[in-house]
């Protein structure tokens, strides 16, 4: 993690006009076809971590994820993670980082371990040099999207889901995709909805 000037990034122009608006954010809707994963979760997959998977393998492959405003500095990455909100066992919720790895069965092992650390100390657990991708699942709910609250302190891009909806012979997941105006644009933001789609689709666990 760097930080560099943002005149000398391709996002110089986003940063002119948007560093500096009350509400910078912007949220995106897409209903995502997961008949895939559900089929990977009767292997006994967790299906948030699938999910979880798939968005930081899509994000990885497009180059926007690696800029983020922090506060008026712009900070660029090596690293990518996801996080993911935590029920522990003193009934609150913590958040859990969990860094990027291509391979899903690593993947799998580092998501099960940090989820499992951080439910039983009910401490959040942060990696400070990974762009971070938020995510909250509100799986028992059949809700159709959600715009999140801008705090002004967190530019990280955010994906919520509520309850998937299970149809004759596919599976849909509606998603909430909300980002930072400097780190992208509404093109990027969509390849990058698309890109998580084919990673859905094309995703095994061999």
């Amino acid at each position: 993690m760097r930080e560099v000037n943002p005149m000398d990034t391709d996002r110089a122009t986003s940063w002119k006009l948007y560093i500096d608006a009350p509400m910078p954010m912007v949220t995106i809707f897409k209903t995502l076809d997961i008949s895939n994963l559900m089929k990977l979760k009767s292997k006994g997959y967790k299906l948030n971590m699938l999910m979880c998977y798939c968005i930081v393998l899509a994000a990885n492959k497009i180059k926007e994820f690696r800029l983020l405003p922090i506060g008026k500095k712009m900070m660029e990455y090596d690293k990518i993670g996801v996080n993911v909100i935590v029920a522990n066992k003193n009934g609150s919720i913590n958040t859990c980082d969990i860094p990027f790895s291509s391979d899903l069965s690593h993947f799998n092992q580092s998501y099960l371990e940090l989820t499992e650390k951080v439910y039983q100390t009910c401490k959040d657990y942060e990696i400070q040099d990974h762009m971070i991708v938020g995510t909250s699942s509100l799986i028992k709910y059949d809700i159709d999207g959600v715009i999140n609250m801008y705090s002004g302190i967190f530019n990280n891009p955010f994906i919520i889901w509520g309850k998937y909806r299970q149809g004759k012979t596919v599976t849909r997941l509606q998603i909430s995709f909300q980002f930072h105006h400097v780190q992208m644009d509404g093109m990027a933001a969509c390849e990058f909805l698309e890109e998580l789609q084919r990673c859905i689709f094309s995703l095994t666990d061999r």
